[in-house]
């Protein structure tokens, strides 16, 4: 994954001039990982697409017709970092309503631990829930629907979060930070990299109404002189081991620290890193393709 951009595997960008002509490009990967397909939407949204739908095989992107180079694709499918093998096909779809076609295919309504439903402001049929997010997510990492997202929102559902302060690194979206500030967590810090998904998080804090979370478009130096008892990253395995220094230094005494965004035969990996820095594991659990969600603490 780019550590610049962080995206859920379940879809990422809803047009906002709904009527427009799109293409649509397919990448075919072979071998294909999610690594892979991340790299290569990162590569894509910097040349103006703004929609992708990775799978087991590769990705569907999308950009506004007027705004499809051939040749732009060409060199930016050329930075690929990968060896492997990439076949390209191309078709225009005409406009539709892509509201309407988003909330029918891709982004639904969920329900994590059965406490805290997810849903986007077009979203009529809402189930009832305590914890009630609406998340218009736009090129940013976090709906619920990725097992990283959802496996940290079932450790946020189950610790004491009332009055503690919460710091969410590589907030995304912003729909962890919201679910601390609505668990009683204060002060809540969100710090985002990508100018993107910072602009994201701020829309989504509005729409949820918690204005007092502090978002923060920066990387791990912003961390310097603030202070944590629950610490959240969810990024990847080789960002979350490079700044693990820097995420522990703001940790208060019998703070928490939840980490994802790696697999669980990464858990080692990343213990590795976090025990010479005074960090100890208090569980760990896992969701769909082997996705792992690790508990730390430095009590």
């Amino acid at each position: 994954m780019s550590a610049s951009l962080y995206f859920d595997t379940n879809l990422i960008h809803l047009p906002d001039k709904i009527m427009n002509d799109y293409r649509k490009v397919r990448l075919d990967l072979s071998p294909c990982t999610e690594d892979a397909t991340d790299i290569m939407a990162a590569l894509l949204a910097d040349i103006g697409f703004e929609s992708f739908v990775p799978d087991d095989c590769g990705l569907d992107a999308y950009i506004q017709e007027p705004l499809f180079d051939a040749q732009a694709l060409n060199s930016a499918i050329a930075e690929f970092p990968f060896a492997m093998s990439i076949d390209v096909a191309t078709e225009k779809v005409e406009g539709r309503d892509w509201n309407a076609e988003w909330e029918q295919n891709y982004f639904q309504p969920i329900v994590v631990g059965d406490r805290c439903v997810i849903h986007s402001s077009f979203h009529t049929d809402i189930p009832a829930c305590e914890f009630d997010i609406t998340i218009d997510p736009k090129m940013a990492f976090g709906t619920g629907h990725h097992a990283t997202t959802s496996l940290i929102i079932e450790q946020l559902l189950t610790l004491p979060l009332q009055g503690k302060a919460v710091i969410d690194m590589g907030t995304g979206t912003g729909i962890l930070a919201i679910l601390a500030a609505m668990r009683g967590a204060s002060p809540v810090t969100g710090i985002e990299i990508d100018e993107f998904a910072y602009t994201n998080a701020i829309d989504n804090v509005a729409l949820n109404g918690h204005a007092e979370i502090a978002l923060v478009n920066s990387d791990a130096s912003a961390l310097a002189g603030k202070e944590a008892d629950v610490f959240i990253a969810n990024i990847n395995r080789n960002v979350i081991t490079a700044d693990l220094p820097a995420y522990a230094a703001t940790l208060r005494p019998g703070a928490v620290m939840i980490l994802s965004g790696f697999y669980t035969t990464d858990i080692p990996v990343v213990l590795a890193a976090a025990t010479p820095l005074g960090l100890h594991e208090i569980s760990h659990s896992e969701k769909g393709d082997s996705w792992a969600c690790l508990v730390l603490t430095n009590a």
